[in-house]
């Protein structure tokens, strides 16, 4: 049980989302014990994933604003004289505006129970019970490193190469070893068809509720850079053994009115229809010119303190070609970005293509909220103790030095530790009163057809749509398809995220109606470019806090021994969170190594005279797949196997 935790510990970290847990992973691999725990009942806080009945929970929480009790009123009776107290908020308000909408019949789901889902366990029932309640789908999911360091050509021609390393939609499921992309956990029902159906297939949202468990939905959409810090820190650490990953299967662009691929790769820009031979030639060689823009400093120099879309006006490209770079390939915004930003932001997708596939990303099986997990796991392993439903009331400040020696739990029991670190929502208004927040706005939809229909129904799709309005933020689209265990079969999953202007609904409806139907079941379509749109069958609209970029001093009396970090930010990488880990574990462990690679059990001597630990509850278990909750998604208690004490 929780009140019989260890009172000593090297670090103390609240909060479950990406940059505290991997936090927590480095400091377990360095031989730091740590006590990680959140007082939600799911890993992941704001970059979670869930269910659709445990996304539904999640809204209704969000819209009742539901307060947290406090079940040690008198835990200030417990602070010494020479003591003074940091509180902290465990009621979650980085969360606005929450509107959902079904466009089917909720009536008729009213009776309808989710396939798979357990009878509903006691809220303080035994964590081994909860992990015991796994989604039969996932337990025959292999646990294997599915990200292998692939064997990359430096020259730079290769990035904008051929397309040796890349995964047909027709092959997923099948390993390929050259291109390092993992195996689909795809079943036989979720295989892709060889062509897709001329008409989509009528989805209820009583089947979207009765398939609730298919659905992985992610609170934050990203996906991951082939050469990015996230994918090289997966592989330093061996953590990707944990999570199985999907290569993004193509780059969209709209314009003059519809939606179609970018040519990417140099096999693909060959090989377009859409391009004059013209356009094949200036494009390649300004995507030349990009990889190797150091050497050719004459070329920018007298644009550096101009905009990029202003620079690509004095390279000869074509409108389409200057869209394309622009929005699909840079994704920088038209009216601030410099030239030198967005000649590097070109580069560093070149650099990406081809390592795993024929673009630049690499997105999680079963979602985002994978990641955080994975790297939870790798602290339990080594030793790391986890505790969700379990608040921590405050930071216990000495008054003499200033310095954070322990925290106080809802159980009233005094955790000492070296260092602390704290996710910025669990701070109190009084520590942020002197920050300034941003804003993401966020929509979650789910579709009967993709925005650009091909051959094959599983596609992995990004879109960048430009503002539609002067002084509004680019949106950035992302869908899904069945085979990234997100969404049931025959349906779509699409995220919309943009720096936040307006509410949600406000900034992201004008984008949505443009590119979807809004039409219910009941309504007859009349429009003949409405038949061709996908409708959208459910949505939801929210307003999510960036606590990213904030300088320390901001936040008030924070002791040199404590640290803050963010929550998810607006970009499409993760490199601020694993950039913000590195840094922090730095700042407490310089001599140390950030993540450093397992050990090899091979090289392990063992001690025979030595008895074996007996496990006292608190401790890791043997390692498993990641497993939902009954009634939550994949990111909830007890979803990454390891046991953890309950509050």
């Amino acid at each position: 049980m929780a009140d019989n935790l260890p009172t000593e510990f090297d670090v103390v970290v609240v909060g479950t989302g990406l940059p505290e847990s991997i936090i927590a992973a480095a400091c377990s691999r360095s031989g730091q014990r740590v006590l990680h725990v959140d007082s939600k009942n799911y890993y992941g806080g704001n970059w979670a994933s869930f269910s659709f009945s445990g996304l539904l929970s999640w809204i209704k929480e969000k819209q009742q604003k539901t307060e947290v009790s406090d079940e040690c009123e008198d835990w200030r009776k417990l602070i010494l004289e020479n003591e003074e107290v940091i509180s902290l908020d465990n009621s979650d308000k980085t969360i606005e505006h929450v509107e959902d909408f079904c466009f089917g019949n909720q009536d008729s789901a009213e009776d309808v129970e989710e396939a798979g889902a357990l009878s509903k366990l006691p809220l303080f029932g035994s964590s081994g019970a909860q992990g015991a309640a796994q989604d039969p789908e996932k337990e025959s999911a292999p646990v294997e490193n599915t990200l292998p360091e692939p064997a990359a050509s430096s020259d730079p021609a290769s990035a904008t190469g051929g397309n040796e390393t890349e995964v047909t939609p027709e092959r997923e499921g099948s390993p390929d070893p050259a291109s390092g992309e993992p195996a689909s956990d795809v079943g036989e029902t979720e295989a892709p068809t060889e062509n897709a159906a001329q008409e989509p297939k009528k989805i209820t949202y009583a089947q979207i509720v009765r398939e609730g468990r298919r659905f992985n939905i992610d609170l934050v959409s990203k996906l991951l850079y082939s050469r990015g810090l996230l994918i090289d820190l997966l592989i330093k650490s061996n953590v990707s053994r944990y999570a199985e990953f999907k290569n993004a299967t193509r780059i969209l662009a709209f314009r003059e009115g519809k939606v179609e691929q970018v040519p990417c790769s140099r096999a693909d820009v060959f090989n377009s229809k859409q391009l004059t031979m013209v356009e094949k030639r200036l494009l390649m060689k300004f995507l030349t010119f990009c990889l190797e823009y150091e050497q050719h400093p004459d070329e920018y120099q007298d644009y550096e303190n101009r905009t990029f879309a202003e620079f690509l006006g004095t390279r000869k490209l074509t409108p389409s070609l200057q869209h394309f770079i622009l929005h699909s390939i840079a994704m920088v915004s038209e009216a601030d970005c410099s030239t030198l930003d967005g000649i590097q932001a070109t580069k560093k997708f070149l650099q990406c293509l081809g390592r795993y596939g024929n673009t630049p990303f690499l997105f999680p099986l079963y979602g985002q909220g994978e990641i955080p997990q994975c790297f939870c796991r790798m602290c339990a392993v080594f030793g790391g103790i986890y505790c969700l439903r379990h608040s921590v009331q405050c930071l216990v400040v000495d008054k003499e030095s200033g310095r954070c020696k322990a925290v106080l739990d809802h159980f009233g029991q005094r955790i000492s530790a070296k260092y602390f670190v704290v996710e910025d929502s669990f701070l109190s208004e009084s520590t942020c009163k002197n920050v300034c927040y941003r804003q993401i706005s966020r929509a979650i939809l789910i579709t009967d057809q993709s925005i650009l229909k091909t051959d094959s129904e599983q596609q992995v799709s990004i879109l960048r749509m430009p503002p539609m309005d002067s002084g509004q933020p680019a949106v950035c689209i992302i869908e899904l398809c069945s085979s990234t265990m997100t969404c049931m079969k025959d349906s779509y999953l699409v995220h919309l995220t943009c720096p936040s202007s307006k509410t949600a609904r406000e900034d992201l409806e004008p984008v949505v109606q443009k590119l979807f139907s809004l039409n219910t079941e009941s309504e007859e379509e009349t429009e003949n470019e409405e038949v061709e749109k996908p409708r959208v069958l459910w949505a939801v609209y929210f307003n999510m806090r960036d606590s990213s970029g904030i300088d320390r001093s901001s936040y008030d009396r924070l002791p040199s021994n404590v640290y803050v970090c963010s929550g998810p930010d607006s970009a499409l990488g993760n490199d601020c969170a694993v950039r913000q880990a590195e840094t922090i574990f730095q700042e407490m462990f310089p001599t140390e190594e950030f993540c450093p690679p397992p050990p090899n059990p091979e090289d392990t001597v063992y001690d025979e005279e030595e008895p074996a630990s007996e496990d006292s509850g608190l401790n890791n278990a043997p390692e498993m797949k990641p497993e939902p909750s009954p009634e939550e998604g994949g990111s909830e208690e007890g979803a990454t196997g390891e046991p953890e004490s309950e509050g």
